[in-house]
């Protein structure tokens, strides 16, 4: 057998283990699908972020307008001041709250996003691997096949 024949052979068996192309564009298309179905919640998230951040804000405006107003007496800026704290913590608790909301509903999203990716993966890998493996024993026999040929071959020559 000479080196050409070797090469050959070589070749001839490697180009007979199949890879599988539409696998990868399925695993492709459900990364894809997952990272778009992320960004939507994400996004969703960033949205009411803002606009509980937007409310707090327009809140905490109002109510110190009223502290900045000219009083008649001393007393009554220690009150409009102590009146302002009193609002603010209690403006606070609700906005914290509501961003406490949006931080539960986006870790519910996600883990029911990685539940179902986990799931489509999982399927994907297991019909992957069984046709690899389907693909790869008929491959392996015709190239022992074919080295048996060639051996049979080369052993003749010899002779």
């Amino acid at each position: 057998m000479t080196t050409n024949d070797f090469s050959k052979m070589m070749q001839d068996m490697m180009g007979n283990f199949p890879v599988d192309t539409k696998a990868m564009q399925d695993m492709f298309k459900t990364q894809a699908a997952l990272s778009e179905r992320m960004s939507k919640v994400v996004l969703e998230a960033a949205e009411k972020s803002a606009d509980v951040s937007g409310k707090w804000t327009k809140q905490t405006l109002s109510k110190i307008g009223e502290v900045s107003t000219v009083k008649g007496e001393p007393v009554e800026y220690t009150k409009s001041m102590t009146d302002f704290a009193s609002a603010s913590a209690e403006i606070a608790a609700e906005h914290m709250a509501a961003f406490a909301e949006i931080a539960k509903r986006v870790q519910m999203d996600t883990v029911e996003l990685m539940l179902a990716a986990g799931k489509d993966l999982s399927a994907e890998a297991t019909a992957a691997v069984q046709k690899a493996t389907s693909d790869v024993t008929a491959a392996a026999k015709k190239a022992g096949e074919e080295v048996a040929a060639a051996t049979k071959k080369a052993t003749a020559s010899a002779k």
